[in-house]
């Protein structure tokens, strides 16, 4: 007899092979380069359709699952099985899922590398050619890579497998807004397992470049740029800043990982909201004849990210943050933008109603996303998807530092990220294990990146950062002004703390803390943001069944408390030095978005624009209370 899922499961499967989505020629969907910031001529999308096979008992292996020629099942990558666009849209619990698809290395390529590249698999990923094992890769929202080389022939077809497992109700895995139950609920939505962004495959020469840092140095002039290599050979490592047709800086220095490359830039452009200039850049990696042997085209936006007392610096010029929560989720595709043009949508209609930037919530982003960022002159601030992984256990910051350092060693060259948050809204948790993790967690977030703004854990207990951020949903905009300012003090407390940081913010009342790890108590000495507010309900005429936080009846309505609100904290400066808005667009249950789900819009762009475009009356000032 046939347990219920396998009866789902086959019942899906029936609807999905004659509803599978159709994608016309020979372009794959997302068919654009993965990795705008390390770009190279030769490669080749693997995404569209694949095969694939549920393992409900996690039996594959022991079946030579790893072996196979092709599944009964077919999927659109980089579609998560759950979503629409994947043609199956299976959205129970996956724990086990298999993929296969043919793979062949074009004949040109001989004589050079062969890389294999995953943009992210959730969450735990093994990967099989022609049946033997390749590699395996911990963390849901990372991007990998392996080279292939040895076990591909150019010209020659192979079978790709990959093993995708994940446990999201174990608690040991960040999870970010999956729902942990059947069904969405709250503010937990539906899941992305296994495949969720580009698979390629990559040329690259022995002697290539396998990734680089680059940091712009506004103060001196300057670029320094740390390269790693495939493979050292004596070589030469050629860096060339482009302003349109004409070189602004370039450097030929020896191949070296010891040593970073310093290119000057005098009277470089800087790169701001105002004015988002990019330089292109090209890497050259030349042989011990000087022959060019490895070409990699790139970008890079000149611009510096500080805080001095309780401001913060954009170019060493005191700067307000006006953003908006960001989660993106899409209603066809879950975490997976439906196509390139939806991730620049949505910076768009971000801006379009007064926005500067976005704090990008519960989810790491796809490079895409940060790509378009850079483009327009949009702010972000990086957020990993912590949620799910229970901090009361120790090992929690073993399965969390790996990823977490994979997500900053991807997205640190994007001038657009200014500030990075690893964690949100973690309270009442573990009182040794948590504050030890989170301030070995700064640094090394500062090893890895030292250009950026640490912000910890937003609106949650603080044990290390760099900003002060706390969240409160109150609607009412003269009892928020209470809440917010009470007695000449900034509110210290989240709203949904059980014990409120007043009652320790020095330790003293609860002797279990180490003085060392004691929370940050807020005296003005830090940029203080109040990064969650607002999540008003509102559903137009749509009528949807769903929450928010408060609800209004009419536009009108909305405009009034909504504005009356960011009066509230404009009205503070430069006390408070910016605010996140929540959010940019409902999610499944939530109808707290400024537009539908759909991206259509709820109100009129103009009126909010008003609203959130305004600067405050005092606006931030040198550093210092």
């Amino acid at each position: 007899m046939r347990s219920l899922f396998e009866l789902c499961r086959l019942l899906v499967v029936s609807v999905s092979m004659v509803c599978l989505p159709c994608w016309g020629g020979d372009e794959p969907p997302r068919p654009e380069h993965p990795r705008p910031q390390f770009e190279r001529k030769d490669w080749v999308n693997l995404n569209g359709e694949w095969t694939y096979s549920f393992d409900p008992a996690g039996s594959g292996l022991e079946k030579g699952w790893q072996k196979s020629q092709g599944f009964t099942n077919k999927i659109i990558v980089p579609f998560a099985p759950e979503s629409k666009l994947s043609g199956v849209e299976f959205q129970d619990f996956i724990e086990h899922l298999w993929y296969q698809r043919n793979i062949t290395v074009p004949k040109d390529w001989e004589g050079r590398r062969v890389m294999l590249n995953f943009g992210a698999v959730y969450y735990q990923a093994e990967v099989y050619l022609d049946g033997k094992f390749m590699t395996r890769h911990f963390g849901g929202t990372s991007s990998f890579g392996l080279d292939i080389t040895k076990f591909v022939k150019p010209g020659g077809t192979h079978s790709l497998v990959v093993y995708a497992r994940s446990h999201l109700r174990d608690q040991m895995q960040p999870a970010g807004k999956q729902s942990t139950r059947l069904l969405s609920h709250g503010c937990n939505y539906t899941r992305t397992t296994g495949i969720w962004q580009t698979v390629w495959l990559e040329a690259v020469a022995d002697e290539g470049l396998r990734n680089v840092q680059v940091i712009t140095d506004i103060d001196q002039g300057q670029v320094v740029i740390n390269p790693r290599f495939v493979s050292l050979k004596g070589g030469k490592f050629r860096v060339t800043v482009k302003d349109g047709d004409k070189t602004a800086g370039s450097v030929t220095a020896s191949a070296s990982e010891a040593t970073p490359v310093v290119v000057p830039m005098n009277d470089a452009k800087l790169w701001s909201p105002e004015s988002p200039f990019l330089y292109d850049v090209v890497y050259e990696v030349l042989n011990a004849k000087g022959e060019v042997v490895d070409t990699v085209n790139s970008y890079l936006g000149m611009r510096k990210v500080h805080t001095e007392g309780n401001r913060i610096f954009l170019n060493n010029k005191p700067i307000y943050l006006r953003l908006v929560l960001d989660q993106g989720y899409y209603p066809e595709s879950q975490w997976t933008a439906p196509n390139d043009a939806a991730l620049k949508r949505d910076i768009e209609l971000s801006m379009s109603v007064g926005f500067n930037g976005a704090r990008l919530h519960q989810k790491v982003f796809e490079e895409r996303f940060h790509y378009w960022a850079d483009k327009l002159g949009y702010l972000t601030w990086g957020e990993a998807s912590n949620w799910g992984l229970d901090y009361n256990r120790p090992e929690a910051a073993r399965i969390f530092t790996p990823e977490w350092i994979e997500i900053l060693e991807r997205d640190r060259n994007h001038p657009s990220i200014i500030a990075w948050t690893p964690n949100n809204e973690q309270n009442n948790i573990d009182r040794i294990n948590y504050p030890r993790f989170m301030q070995e967690l700064y640094r090394v977030t500062k090893l890895v990146d030292p250009t950026r703004i640490f912000v910890g854990n937003s609106g949650g207990t603080h044990f290390a950062a760099e900003i002060y951020t706390v969240h409160n949903y109150e609607q009412n905009p003269e009892a928020l002004r209470k809440i917010l300012w009470n007695d000449g003090k900034l509110m210290r407390a989240h709203q949904f703390d059980i014990e409120p940081r007043t009652q320790f913010n020095t330790g003293s009342n609860f002797p279990e803390y180490n003085a060392a790890f004691a929370p940050i108590e807020y005296d003005g000495t830090i940029p203080y943001i109040f990064d969650e507010f607002g999540g008003v309900a509102f559903s137009g005429d749509r009528k949807a069944s769903g929450w928010g936080y408060g609800g209004t009846k009419s536009q009108n309505e909305y405009y009034q408390r909504v504005g009356g609100m960011v009066d509230v904290i404009l009205g503070l400066s430069p006390h408070i030095g910016g605010y996140c808005f929540t959010q940019l667009t409902d999610v499944e249950q939530e109808q707290k978005g400024l537009f539908f789900y759909d991206r259509q819009p709820k109100f009129d762009t103009a009126r909010l624009k008003e609203i959130f475009g305004k600067l405050p009356a005092v606006p931030p000032g040198p550093a210092g209370n």
